[in-house]
């Protein structure tokens, strides 16, 4: 994975661009590995973990409304998350990570393994609906890394 850290860190240098993040179910862990690679300062500007509701409200403005209707999991926060990050960061590039990590937690409409991430560059917002099937929580955690170095290499 830090090889394509590295690579990522690279092209956002050298397109000029900076990074910022938001993540919940992820705990940190995507900007603890792009923080594991010397030189991420350049394109970093900062990543905020909004691991509860109260969190993502008060921080990152998103509307009460939708945790309460749609939930912080749902495609509805996760671009709240991420429209709201990009405000605060002014950073070009914008990725937010919202989902149910498991063991516990889960329903039949919101299973364990849901995750949304979202992305923001410039007017462009895309956001994905993801279903990890492991049971495990660690596992739901680095898929949804992989998947968010994905999604930011693809919109570089």
């Amino acid at each position: 994975m830090n090889k394509k850290i590295i690579e990522i860190i690279k092209k956002l240098r050298k397109k000029k661009l900076t990074l910022s993040i938001a993540e919940s179910c992820t705990g940190g862990m995507l900007a603890q590995y792009i923080t594991s690679i010397s030189g991420a300062s350049e394109v970093f500007n900062f990543g905020i973990i909004t691991y509860s509701n109260k969190v993502k409200f008060k921080h990152l403005k998103v509307p009460y409304k939708i945790l309460k209707m749609n939930g912080a999991v749902s495609e509805e926060c996760c671009y709240s998350m991420v429209t709201n990050l990009a405000k605060i960061s002014k950073a070009q590039l914008n990725l937010a990570i919202t989902g149910i990590a498991g063991p516990t937690g889960g329903t039949k409409l919101k299973p364990v393994g849901l995750v949304y991430i979202g992305i923001k560059k410039n007017k462009k917002i895309e956001i994905n609906k993801h279903l990890f099937e492991s049971q495990n929580r660690e596992s739901v955690r680095k898929n949804s890394v992989i998947k968010s170095l994905e999604l930011i290499e693809k919109f570089i």
